[in-house]
């Protein structure tokens, strides 16, 4: 088995570099030179990353990957996940002091969400301030700080925007609604009523409600698809789209390295303003009519912004990410750009609807978005999604099915991204009174919504009071299971769901074929194992993923498929039950991972 203390990753200012390395603070020069050297030596092997240092400049392979290619994103709820100052509410210098952490396990780009000023209706995304820090998550100086610590371990800072609307308390809007004549009405959607004191068309929030609010000081409706307190904002109008970018420029010369963009699908809507749809006799879950968003999401306008907006992230080589979700591959497949001049990476989403362990429908998906052209992202997880211990655990086997899941999406070709907690095996804990919810979601839709805080509970670091995570009370009490599902009794249990992970990332960054090798489905027709290859100029990493309660014996046709292997070695196994019982011949205890080079 390979040593993860000699594992190696690219980074900035290497092309490959040791687990323990931190990045080299002297001149930009010299680490130039030593990248530019350890290209040419590694070169000789047959590839390099040829890395120059973060901040406008760019990470390219020798086969054209960027620096997002190759980087295991991290998603952090600020609220969430590090209280230093011990009020119950997670913040930057929280994060800043778990950086040695992150780098551990493996991480090379942190998303976090929102963290900018917000009356916080649904918890900071409704921005009033896009530039500066809210005062709960510290100061722009602590935001600077965490950027600079981060660089100095090769982790990257991308935040999270909000685009279709901002806070009622945003000045924007405040200065939109003064007046109807005011120079900033048409930064946001206002309308007449379509009837006396009706709104202006059927249009539901997907929070529950009309999608439309009456200002009795100017008489006219403004447009939110969320809750009353997001206006949308008017993207047909110029100034909006000028002022949009221009966040994102002061926030990439400030050393961000890209922004995830919230709720893309819904920033244009029908300038006709046509009534939906209505889907007969169904109900959303706060009682409204079901219906299809046919006129305000998914318009054509949304291409030609990304288009703008990828030219500016391209100025600064950051990365876009979309939160795309998506009916089917064709529909995902646009939001790369026909000329991939959009987003980077729109999450494949539909990854996470898979919500059965199914060899079968795992490799339906996985067949779809590799051959989708782009560069796939995996997501099995969010703020907004059920964590993995609860969608596939069964009760009994929890531990052994994270280990496979995590398996899953860190093995494929594209580029994961982790949720918080993850890691060490965190699940949901859902309210169970009305009066415990803190989402808005939850507090409209209970008891057929119980809203999103189950999945956004304060990282659990060890055993102690309030799991580590603060002195204080939690904003949100913290699972019940953090005493031995922690960070501290993990790292010193080597069975564990982290050192898993953090094996599994160690052999993600070091083993070229799983950073660039092409992704080859085997046995297609087995019902319970997903297996597959990742190959690359003649090496190649075998995947075994049982996903049945049962053991599996699987019998690989490896030479229809070009490759001819003599024996396999194992890299990573989840399980002693897991074994190769010859080149081509593999017993995999129940929800077993097998991970093995071919040779």
């Amino acid at each position: 088995m390979p040593d993860e203390r000699g594992l190696v990753r690219p980074n900035w200012g290497q092309a490959w570099h040791g687990r323990s390395a931190r990045a080299d603070n002297g001149g930009m020069a010299g680490r130039h030179a030593v990248s530019i050297l350890a290209c040419a030596l590694a070169t000789l092997a047959g590839w390099c990353l040829l890395a120059v240092a973060h901040g406008g400049n760019e990470s390219v392979d020798a086969e054209g990957h960027h620096w997002w290619q190759h980087a295991v994103f991290y998603e952090i709820y600020p609220r969430s996940f590090a209280d230093s100052n011990n009020d119950g509410i997670g913040d930057l210098n929280g994060i800043n002091a778990r950086l040695d952490y992150l780098h551990w396990l493996g991480v090379d780009a942190i998303w976090l969400t929102p963290m900018f000023p917000s009356p916080q209706v649904d918890f900071g995304y409704d921005v009033s301030d896009y530039q500066n820090v809210n005062p709960e998550y510290g100061t722009l100086a602590d935001m600077d700080r965490l950027i600079a610590e981060a660089k100095k371990r090769n982790i990257r800072i991308i935040l999270d925007f909000v685009m279709n609307h901002t806070s009622d308390k945003h000045p924007w809007f405040i200065e939109s609604s003064s007046s109807r004549t005011n120079p900033k009405r048409d930064w946001y959607v206002w309308k007449d009523s379509a009837k006396q004191n009706q709104p202006p068309n059927n249009w539901v929030s997907i929070f529950g409600g009309p999608a439309w609010k009456f200002d009795p000081r100017t008489n006219q409706w403004y447009y939110h698809y969320f809750y009353p307190e997001q206006p949308d904002l008017n993207w047909r109008n110029p100034a909006v789209e000028r002022a949009m970018f221009d966040v994102t420029r002061w926030w990439y010369r400030r050393g961000v390295s890209g922004f995830r963009l919230d709720a893309v699908d819904t920033l244009f809507e029908d300038p006709d303003l046509r009534d939906n749809p209505v889907m007969d006799n169904e109900k959303n879950a706060y009682g409204d009519p079901k219906e299809k968003d046919v006129y305000n999401t998914k318009l054509p306008g949304i291409h030609d912004v990304l288009q703008q907006l990828r030219r500016v992230a391209d100025q600064s080589k950051a990365v876009l990410i979309g939160e795309t979700w998506t009916r089917d591959i064709t529909e995902l497949k646009s939001y790369y750009g026909a000329h991939g001049n959009e987003l980077h990476m729109p999450m494949d989403l539909m990854f996470t609807t898979v919500n059965k362990l199914s060899a079968v429908e795992f490799r339906r998906q996985i067949a779809a978005v590799d051959g989708a052209g782009g560069w796939p992202v995996y997501v099995l997880s969010n703020h907004d999604i059920r964590r993995v211990y609860d969608r596939y655990g069964d009760g009994k086997n929890n531990d052994q099915i994270a280990k496979l899941m995590a398996a899953l999406y860190l093995t494929l070709r594209g580029t994961p991204i982790l949720y918080y907690g993850e890691e060490i095996g965190m699940e949901n804990r859902d309210p169970r009174r009305r009066e415990d919810v803190k989402d808005p979601i939850g507090k409209l839709g209970w008891p057929n919504e119980k809203g999103r805080d189950g999945e956004r509970t304060p990282m659990q670091w060890d055993a102690g009071a309030n799991a580590g995570f603060s002195k204080a009370a939690p904003w949100i009490p913290v699972g019940p299971r953090f005493a031995k599902y922690n960070v501290a009794v993990e790292q010193k249990d080597p069975g564990s769901i982290l050192n898993f992970y953090q094996r599994l990332l160690g052999l993600r960054h070091k083993d070229p074929a799983l950073v660039e090798g092409k992704y080859m489905p085997l046995n297609e027709n087995d019902a319970h194992v997903l297996t597959y290859l990742r190959s690359y100029k003649g090496r190649n990493l075998l995947v075994l993923l049982n996903m049945s309660a049962a053991a599996e014996t699987v019998n690989l046709d490896l030479a229809s498929k070009g490759v001819h292997a003599q024996r396999a070695l194992p890299m990573l196994v989840s399980s002693s039950n897991s074994k190769a019982i010859g080149a081509t011949q593999f017993g995999l205890g129940p929800f077993g991972v097998y991970i093995a080079e071919l040779r």
